[in-house]
């Protein structure tokens, strides 16, 4: 019985050593798995108010869009935090979707919407009158929004 083992044991070796052995393409080494992958992240500031709704419609249709892949952060200030009250006026153009059905989609895709908060006051907003998912800036939600590089976009 022991030959028995000791024979199996050779003919598991000799099968061992005799497969194929493939090593990885220097290619494959450098590339980092797609669950490690960090995304990278597009910060939109929206300065532009009712003076100017295409450039809002622009910045928030284009959240909305770059939000299906990437992280992102709109950051509304100057005219902008007027857009963000839960009285405020809708905005409507061809080929857009509206202002408050793009704040309520990005809301519901969870991207980080703020508005500044020195710009809140000088436009006599309390910061209850935000619509619901606008939170207040502050410095660290500037950067800790993604893990990728960061595009800046400005309207």
């Amino acid at each position: 019985m022991k030959s028995f083992y000791s024979l199996l044991f050779v003919a598991l070796l000799t099968c061992i050593s005799c497969g194929k052995i493939t090593t990885p393409e220097i290619s494959d080494l450098n590339t980092i798995p797609e669950y490690h992958k960090a995304k990278d992240g597009v910060f939109i500031h929206v300065s532009s108010g009712y003076n100017n709704p295409q450039k809002v419609l622009m910045a928030v249709n284009l959240a909305a869009k770059m939000a299906e892949s990437k992280d992102v952060a709109l950051f509304f200030d100057v005219e902008g935090v007027m857009m963000l009250t839960k009285t405020s006026e809708d905005i409507e153009m061809a080929n857009f979707m509206s202002l408050h059905k793009t704040l309520k989609k990005l809301v519901e895709m969870n991207v980080l919407i703020m508005a500044c908060p020195m710009c809140i006051k000088k436009a006599g907003i309390d910061v209850m009158q935000l619509k619901t998912g606008v939170v207040v800036a502050e410095k660290e939600k500037f950067f800790n929004f993604t893990k990728g590089r960061i595009l800046s976009l400005n309207y």
